[in-house]
């Protein structure tokens, strides 16, 4: 009777904790049920529908028309620029100011304070630094005329996407730093030590040791540093308006069609871009995978 007893406390308090859990994860669930699943649903079936008045389906019929839509291989050709050479810039500029910081060097102090301001200065007040600096008659054309130069304007220029990326770069490279001087600091101390004594050199050590302890942090900071360079839209936006010549990016292209109530058009672009986000995302997960595997062992 006693053994039975203590069964039947044992199932109920299992069954508290099962209904205790659900209970925590069920609200969180319908949020993301609600709020990004289902939405996704409807933008995939706009998306293979002729139009919201008629509802009929038209296959890939949509996404034909996108793909040779000459605003969207524009906007697709400025982004995919911006994003391959932004983001690997700014992981690699970012690992090695980490590196930097992890030896005493003069001005280390200012320096990561001036990297760390974009992370509480509003987009707007970077922006407006931005304008002043590279508008036609701004702070740097003003240098260069001084000199004996002539100005550009460099937003309306080919050195457009320069000025855009320094900007990126500005802007993440201070939070990026901060994970990878954390990830750097989990580096195992002896491991480092052994090396040195069979004689491995800085540059071995980095490049075997604490590239391979560290590779999860790579894959995070890619991912965050992608999905930023998506979003850049907010500063070029506030620079340059609604149809840039130089900058025309995705979200650009997104915006302008919302704004035209071209919904089918708006939904076949965000589905190829949900698309193209998930297999970049595969690719970063295979390699850091292979590469970090490893150390998880």
């Amino acid at each position: 009777m006693e053994a039975k007893k203590r069964r039947r406390i044992n199932r109920c308090g299992r069954l508290k904790g099962k209904i205790f859990s659900w209970a925590c994860i069920v609200p969180s669930l319908v949020g993301v049920l609600v709020f990004f699943v289902i939405p996704f649903g409807i933008v995939i079936y706009y998306s293979l529908i002729n139009n919201t008045h008629e509802c009929k389906f038209v296959g890939t019929e949509n996404f034909r028309k996108l793909f040779v839509n000459d605003a969207f291989r524009t906007a697709c050709k400025n982004t995919a620029e911006f994003s391959l050479i932004s983001v690997p810039l700014t992981t690699v500029f970012s690992l090695v100011l980490a590196t930097m910081f992890e030896r005493n060097i003069a001005g280390k102090s200012a320096l990561r304070t001036f990297l760390l301001s974009p992370l509480v200065i509003p987009t707007a007040s970077v922006v407006l630094v931005w304008q002043v600096l590279f508008h036609n008659h701004g702070t740097i054309n003003s240098i260069i005329e001084f000199f004996g130069g002539t100005g550009v304007d460099w937003l309306k220029s080919k050195y457009g996407q320069v000025v855009i990326i320094t900007m990126f770069l500005w802007k993440n490279s201070g939070y990026n730093m901060i994970l990878f001087t954390s990830a750097l600091a989990g580096v195992p101390r002896d491991l480092l030590e052994v090396a040195e004594l069979e004689g491995a050199g800085k540059i071995y050590q980095f490049m075997h040791i604490k590239l391979r302890y560290i590779s999860p942090t790579i894959l995070f900071v890619l991912i965050m540093s992608l999905i930023n360079s998506f979003k850049i839209f907010r500063e070029v936006y506030l620079l340059t308006g609604d149809y840039p010549e130089q900058l025309y990016m995705l979200q650009h292209f997104m915006n302008n069609t919302f704004n035209n109530l071209n919904y089918q058009k708006l939904s076949s672009a965000a589905v190829v871009f949900a698309v193209v986000i998930a297999l970049i995302m595969a690719v970063l997960l295979i390699l850091e995978n292979h590469f970090g595997k490893d150390v998880e062992g």
